[in-house]
């Protein structure tokens, strides 16, 4: 018997904290409940243009000579590009004289962050009627109290200048912090130098034709075989070298002969 007593005393009291630490849960839950809305404002835009022209690139180190006579060296991060007569390009593809052009926009858009939130705190000092010092599970806070705020305690409704150290009070805290939310937006575009210009027409005007290729020398003909030389005719008069001599000698021995057969004859 006194055994089961004992076991049921054990469960009256595991019952009785699980209760405790239920109705402690609860409690808690409903000491600090928030809601968050966020309002925005109208936004305003402000747009900043700068305009130069590009002196010296390598690689992404940029100089830029601005409207204003100020040389900028640049460093143009991985990836940057610029739209130049249309065409979206890299920096690897800006050339020097490119004109460019870049459009800063920056937008603000105001912003007001509303919390609701439901508390309950114990009174830890009043300055009645502006303001009160509450003790949360968190610390201890300082809230304004607004005119005319009226709080429950006990069942009862009362002002702040009823309020004393130790009394248990709920309400709803509203936070409002603003903000401003800053967003800025780049673009750049920009010009390749334009063609230098045609000069002017002086005298009359003339079409330069293409220079025609030259004609393929062709091969040179064989030389002919060379042919035997004719024979020269006979001189119809002697040479002027030629004399009389030998007729003359041929004549003498006739004439020798002559008289040496003449002799002979007479002889009987």
């Amino acid at each position: 018997m006194k055994v089961l007593q004992l076991a049921r005393k054990s469960l009256y009291r595991l019952l009785a904290v699980g209760a405790v630490c239920l109705a402690l849960a609860v409690v808690m839950m409903a000491q600090d409940t928030s809601t968050t809305a966020v309002k925005k404002g109208p936004a305003s835009q402000q747009a900043q243009v700068e305009r130069g022209e590009v002196v010296y690139v390598s690689g992404n180190d940029i100089v830029v000579k601005m409207e204003n006579g100020e040389v900028r060296h640049v460093t143009a991060p991985e990836g940057a590009r610029a739209t130049v007569d249309g065409r979206e390009i890299t920096v690897r593809d800006l050339k020097p004289g490119m004109k460019l052009q870049r459009t800063i926009t920056t937008t603000t858009t105001p912003k007001l962050i509303t919390t609701v939130r439901t508390i309950q705190g114990k009174v830890w000092l009043v300055q009645p009627p502006s303001s009160v010092i509450l003790s949360l599970p968190e610390g201890n806070k300082q809230y304004k109290i607004p005119k005319g705020q009226k709080f429950m305690v006990d069942g009862k409704e009362v002002t702040a200048f009823d309020l004393r150290k130790g009394m248990n009070i709920s309400a709803t805290v509203i936070t409002q912090v603003p903000e401003t939310v800053v967003a800025q937006q780049k673009q750049v575009t920009g010009s390749a130098p334009p063609a230098p210009p045609t000069p002017p027409m002086e005298g009359a005007l003339l079409i330069e034709e293409p220079a025609k290729p030259a004609p393929v020398a062709a091969a040179p003909a064989p030389a002919p075989a060379p042919q035997a030389a004719a024979p020269e005719p006979a001189p119809k008069k002697l040479p002027k070298t030629g004399s009389g001599m030998p007729l003359l000698g041929l004549l003498g021995l006739l004439s020798c002969g002559l008289s040496f057969g003449v002799r002979m004859l007479r002889r009987p």
